[in-house]
């Protein structure tokens, strides 16, 4: 058994009996070669249930602040990402895009399975947001397929001002692969990897029922810095 494995033996029935989940369509995933799951993004946890619901091993860009442990539900998700193996990435201008991608890549030329929040940063308000297009050049590049996957609940699990978590149920659904043969063989243009992340965006909606902003979450969430 690998360490993901044996960690993944842990940590699955903890979360599940901490925060009950309801999972569909687990069997889209293909059972080998590289795949990219594309989800929306609630809540800081949200690898984990990805993880925890998928049956292959998932690695995903993680931010190295989500390795915080200054309060106790911050430090059990920091320790169980860390047995899960995410890979960190740092957020200093002119690294992180770029180390991204090349650890991106190589988790996909490797054959494994690659976990994205296409919209870059968490939802401000529950809404879906715009598709960063490193998602659609991943995929064109790669020829991997796309898995959409739409979380729900986890938002409540700690609200702003809580210090304890709620143990509410948590829904994890996965798509069917988006089709994205209109764009293939064209990663290094600008218009298609807009157009195939839109439809790869409007795959997340359908599933999760989320309303969709044509906006980047980053830019209303700076704009809500300021007020």
């Amino acid at each position: 058994m690998s360490l993901y494995g044996a960690a993944k033996v842990v940590v699955a029935p903890a979360t599940r009996m901490m925060w009950p989940q309801h999972v569909e369509g687990a069997h889209h995933v293909p059972e080998s070669g590289p795949v990219i799951l594309a989800a929306n993004h609630l809540a800081l946890i949200d690898p984990l249930f990805i993880g925890v619901a998928c049956r292959r091993e998932v690695r995903f860009i993680a931010k190295r602040e989500l390795f915080d442990e200054s309060t106790l539900l911050k430090r059990t998700v920091a320790r169980a990402l860390r047995a899960l193996g995410p890979l960190s990435v740092d957020r200093r201008p002119g690294q992180s895009s770029q180390e991204a991608m090349d650890n991106s890549l190589a988790v996909l030329r490797g054959g494994e399975v690659f976990g994205i929040f296409p919209e870059g940063t968490r939802s401000p308000d529950g809404r879906l947001y715009k598709g960063q297009t490193g998602l659609a050049w991943l995929a064109l590049t790669t020829g991997a397929p796309v898995i959409p996957v739409a979380l729900t609940g986890t938002e409540r699990i700690l609200r702003p001002g809580r210090r304890l978590p709620s143990f509410n149920r948590v829904g994890i659904r996965f798509g069917e692969p988006v089709d994205l043969s209109p764009w293939e063989g064209r990663a290094d243009k600008a218009r298609p990897r807009r157009e195939a992340t839109d439809a790869i965006m409007d795959a997340i909606a359908k599933l999760s029922g989320q309303d969709q902003v044509a906006r980047f979450a980053a830019s209303v969430k700076a704009e809500l810095e300021q007020q």
